[in-house]
């Protein structure tokens, strides 16, 4: 078998494979999402890229930053995904809460898909958290967001600095996908019309 992983788990297939891959939403939680900018379109894009995930069979792990305070993750995202799949935290990092890299989802994973708020917190701390532990990070553009659209341009650039693959909806579905023709296609097509 040939080492697909180069130096400094750098990838020389740079091309990501849903088998290979988990989804991991971060915080849309009810009391907090309502300040972020362009939420309708957020929320809209994160519903696509959930849908699409089932739809590829991509396992789905969902944090909870302190529920108590922020509420539980908002209903449009929440019915896509099974109450198994969450996970509440304290600590901004995904990756500071020991259940979230322990679940079976984060441990047959090699590429992390990351969708959520805040770009600039929760989703920028996790992210290069995730590539320290040797993780393919892939944040999807138009599925985080923050108050400030400042932060997350500013976090944007800081996770791509700190090696995080940046994509968009769109092409992580088709890129999952791989082919046109299929049945997974086609839907994936209906999804994002």
């Amino acid at each position: 078998m040939v080492d697909t992983w180069g130096k400094n788990q750098g990838r020389l297939d740079m091309r990501i494979k849903r088998e290979l891959s988990a989804g991991l939403v971060i915080d849309i939680q009810e009391r907090l999402f309502p300040y972020m900018d362009q939420k309708e379109q957020v929320l809209r894009k994160c519903r696509i890229l959930l849908e699409g995930f089932k739809v590829l069979g991509v396992p789905i792990v969902i944090t909870e930053q302190y529920p108590k305070g922020l509420g539980p993750t908002v209903e449009e995202v929440s019915k896509l995904t099974g109450p198994d799949s969450k996970i509440e935290k304290t600590a901004f990092s995904c990756c500071d809460e020991p259940a979230v890299l322990q679940t079976a989802v984060m441990q047959e994973s090699k590429t992390v898909i990351v969708c959520g708020i805040e770009a600039h917190v929760c989703v920028m701390q996790t992210v290069v958290d995730l590539i320290a532990a040797g993780y393919e990070a892939v944040v999807v553009e138009d599925c985080i967001s923050s108050r400030n659209p400042k932060d997350l341009r500013v976090a944007v650039e800081r996770m791509r600095a700190e090696g995080a693959v940046i994509t968009t909806c769109e092409s992580i579905l088709f890129e999952l996908a791989r082919v046109s023709g299929t049945d997974e296609f086609k839907a994936i097509s209906r999804l994002v019309k």
